[in-house]
């Protein structure tokens, strides 16, 4: 049976997305701008109520995928407290300025999370060749790598993702994320023959506040979580 992993924004949509019958969570902050890492409250509370595997977005910021001497310090500090939370696993990559795979730094990960699953992120869909690419990923020791094929989405990237998947041949897990929704993952799952899946399931709550004051910077809007209802559509979609 294929494996649907939620990106969950928050300790609830981690809640949410166990509750709807998902495999996997990927914890993360700030969704909307391409996912950050949670804060440590976000990480026990989460590590404390889940029951199925939890990984956590190692990324200190939005933007580009080139980052700094520092910042890969904070990022390995970062996997190193995921370890000690016990999380099952971690979300990492890293670029050149080139848009390669910057090697050193993702061996730097990796020895950093022994003892846990290691997954690179959609900064693959930023290489210039995600087949030569995908042979770096193997040889370096990744897991699993996520990816919309390079495309807006995983449903317009559906055939460059089955012939990724039938290129990696089952020496890493090439998982399909961006866009999958209810409505279209049991084509995506026939198209790609893909075993895991990636998605948000999210939706906007109305906001909690009775008090509805002028907001001219739309901070009192209501939060975006992922969605039970969702999430079971999802995972039935996969059976």
């Amino acid at each position: 049976m294929a494996l649907l992993e939620v990106a969950a924004n928050s300790a609830a949509s981690a809640f949410a997305a166990q509750e709807g019958g998902a495999g996997r969570v990927e914890l993360c902050a700030s969704l909307d701008e391409g996912g950050v890492t949670p804060s440590h409250g976000t990480l026990v509370l989460a590590r404390e109520g889940l029951e199925i595997p939890l990984y956590v977005l190692i990324r200190p910021r939005a933007g580009d995928f080139v980052y700094e001497d520092h910042e890969i310090e904070a990022m390995l500090d970062d996997i190193m407290h995921c370890r000690e939370l016990g999380c099952d696993g971690v979300v990492v990559g890293a670029l050149t300025p080139e848009g390669e795979v910057d090697t050193d730094a993702c061996l730097r990960f990796l020895d950093a999370a022994q003892g846990m699953g290691i997954t690179f992120h959609r900064a693959f869909d930023l290489v210039p060749d995600q087949g030569d690419t995908l042979e770096t990923l193997i040889d370096l020791g990744f897991e699993r790598v996520l990816t919309s094929g390079g495309m807006a989405s995983a449903v317009a990237g559906a055939g460059r993702l089955g012939r990724l998947v039938s290129q990696a041949a089952g020496r890493i897990v090439v998982m399909p994320g961006a866009g999958i929704e209810p409505g279209n993952i049991a084509d995506l799952r026939k198209v790609t023959g893909a075993a895991e899946f990636h998605a948000s399931a999210k939706r906007r709550l109305p906001s909690a506040m009775r008090r509805k004051p002028a907001d001219p910077l739309g901070m009192g809007a209501g939060e975006t979580r992922s969605d039970v209802e969702t999430v079971r559509a999802l995972v039935a979609g996969l059976s």
